[in-house]
């Protein structure tokens, strides 16, 4: 349900509870002044709720629903049958005010989610040439320089093109604090501008940022409907049938209509028709909170009884890129040096191990300066002038094809036995080796290592807190590396050199011992996470494709929320059975004393909207 449809039915209730009241009110004083029209006033107060309901039961069975709204329409129709009239008044006030505070729970529960939906930017200020002029964001493509205002969202994926970004990303990751996204760093479309105006270069047009996917995602998650909810309203026929024997057996065993009025008005149907959804919304709602958008009610339903955990390497317990871990120098130069060269040269590539050491050198403050004649060979190496001096940087065959002296394993400055190794070619456990030549002598080696992320042993023991028995490393990378980083991190089992089709296996295997999840973000992950019972896509970076077949995304890069995602889901769950169980109990009690001739009507129809209440009120502790 939308925003703007929430908003509408809001009114509606609204006006429906006003005139129940209305009715009941004027009702009252005319009964208290001894007038004979005060029958006829709580019927008018009657007659326009039952007459909206009836609407409702008429699209609801054309649609092939059968709900327990039918209850109401029968209570209070046998309220104004069997005369009376101020018991019909009171079930139309009930029932109004239950719907209203249904759709306030709906609304409050969907909060979170409806705030992403109303983010949605649709202009951008493009530069044509030196000038700016306004257009809408389907007209952005790819390589478009965009300002951005303070105050702004940013339309699309891009990077920034010079200066600091400092951005608000709270709907996105629900990190509260600023983050500062220096030149060339990754922005995502959703984020507010709170710093000062920068330009943007779009990396992908509109309908494919981050932003947009997430508005799909949460269109998608707030149209669908979990199990437990359509479990719920399988039982809610049998409920129905329950209600309308027991009313019959009552009336038919006692020959007082009013024991079947007292049972219709008790049967309310709150705890199958209102808990669960608005639970279930309310966990969906929760988790996007902390940067975890579940698709649908079906995976906060599934992520409650996951057993096993199958995490890809690359992306998901690595940050995903290599960074600078170690720089051996040659006689002559010192580490800073070696790395200022080989970053200057690296400048005119766009390789990604460029960028690795690009921000080594940024981190490092190193002043960078300008290349010349550089000259790319794809995939191996670069080479040109820096400084006056003919730098070369690539791999070890590469460079060493590039010089006119010396060997890179005689290297002074301690390089070690394993980065001699990897001078040689040969790949030491996670790292690579880029080798720097400078006026054709041996000048370093500078090690790049794809790191463990620095929460990942602490979020798999959160993982196990939450319930998973098992964790499982799947990578497609050499076995010897996901053996040291699945030691390194305490995995029940690391397997390597896996095809995607390997990968399936694995889940498919897995799956005898319960539910597996599988978290990843590449391509190759997209068949597994869709084999999963669920499928979780690391989606601030990760591939389209791994997204559209995952059930979850993570919004954030970072996998503790997902660890708070799946104690919410238990949560929740909980939450919509015990709403379910206790409201049920109630309501079946309170027919059970109706039927007897214990509850009166009109007291009846004030215990049910009592036990609605709480029932609402529970469910939403699902946001807490």
């Amino acid at each position: 349900m939308s925003r703007l449809t929430i908003l509408s039915k809001s009114r509606y209730d609204i006006l429906l509870l006003s005139i129940a009241l209305l009715g009941l009110v004027v009702g009252t004083a005319l009964y208290f002044a001894n007038a004979p029209a005060s029958g006829l006033a709580w019927s008018a107060g009657t007659v326009p709720v039952l007459a909206g309901l009836l609407v409702q039961i008429v699209r609801s069975l054309r649609r092939g629903d059968v709900g327990l709204d039918v209850v109401a329409a029968l209570s209070m129709s046998a309220a104004l049958a069997f005369g009376q009239p101020l018991a019909g008044n009171v079930i139309a006030l009930m029932y109004s005010g239950g719907q209203l505070l249904e759709t306030f729970a709906a609304g409050r529960a969907r909060q979170e989610m409806t705030a992403l939906l109303g983010r949605v930017a649709r202009t951008a200020m493009r530069y044509a040439g030196t000038s700016l002029s306004e257009v809408p964001i389907t007209a952005i493509v790819p390589g478009d320089r965009l300002l951005i205002r303070q105050g702004e969202v940013l339309p699309v994926d891009g990077h920034v093109a010079s200066g600091t970004a400092q951005l608000d990303m709270s709907a996105l990751t629900g990190e509260s604090l600023p983050a500062q996204v220096s030149a060339g760093g990754e922005v995502l479309s959703g984020s507010t501008l709170v710093g000062a105006p920068f330009d943007l270069v779009a990396t992908r047009p509109a309908a494919e940022s981050t932003y947009a996917g997430i508005v799909r995602l949460v269109e998608a998650a707030q149209s669908s409907k979990a199990p437990m909810a359509r479990l719920a309203d399988r039982y809610s026929i049998a409920f129905l049938i329950l209600t309308v024997a027991l009313a019959g057996a009552a009336w038919a065993l006692t020959m007082d209509p009013l024991r079947a009025l007292a049972v219709l008005v008790v049967a309310t149907p709150c705890p199958l028709i209102l808990a669960v959804p608005v639970a279930i919304i309310s966990g969906v709602s929760r988790t996007a909170r902390i940067g975890v958008l579940v698709k649908n009610g079906g995976m906060i339903e599934a992520m409650a009884s996951i057993q096993t955990a199958v995490f890809d390497k690359t992306g998901t317990l690595t940050g995903g890129h290599a960074a600078v871990t170690a720089i051996h120098a040659a006689a002559g130069f010192s580490e800073d040096e070696i790395l200022r060269l080989a970053a200057s040269l690296d400048q005119a590539s766009s390789h990604v191990v460029a960028q690795a050491l690009l921000l080594a050198a940024s981190e490092r403050k190193l002043a960078l300066s300008p290349p010349g004649n550089a000259v790319e060979t794809a995939g191996e190496g670069i080479i040109g002038i820096v400084d006056q001096c003919q730098v070369a940087v690539g791999g070890v065959p590469y460079v060493t094809g590039k010089l006119t002296r010396g060997e890179f394993a005689n290297v002074a400055g301690g390089a070690s036995g394993d980065a001699q190794g990897d001078a040689q070619g040969d790949a030491h456990g996670n790292a690579m080796t880029v080798a720097v030549a400078v006026d054709g002598a041996p000048a370093g080696m500078i090690v790049l290592q794809d790191r463990v992320r620095a929460d990942a042993r602490r979020s798999l023991d959160a993982f196990r807190a939450a319930g998973i028995s098992r964790i499982v490393l799947a990578s497609g990378d050499r076995k010897d590396i996901a053996s040291s980083i699945g030691a390194e991190l305490g995995v029940d089992l690391a397997l390597g050199e896996l095809t995607p089709a390997e990968k399936v296996a694995v889940v498919q295997r897995e799956a005898v011992n319960g539910p597996v999840m599988m978290v990843g973000d590449g391509v190759n992950d997209a068949p597994a996470l869709a084999a999963a019972a669920v499928g979780v896509a690391m989606g601030a970076r990760g591939t389209a494709a791994s997204s559209e077949a995952s059930g979850v995304v993570l919004l954030v890069d970072a996998l503790a929320p997902l660890a708070k995602a799946l104690v919410i889901a238990k949560r929740t769950r909980r939450i919509a059975l015990q709403s379910v169980l206790v409201g049920l109990g109630l309501s079946i009690a309170a027919m059970i004393a109706a039927a007897f001739g214990f509850l009166p009507p009109i007291q009846g129809a004030l215990l049910q909207e009592v036990i609605d209440v709480a029932v609402i009120l529970n469910a939403l502790r699902a946001l807490r």
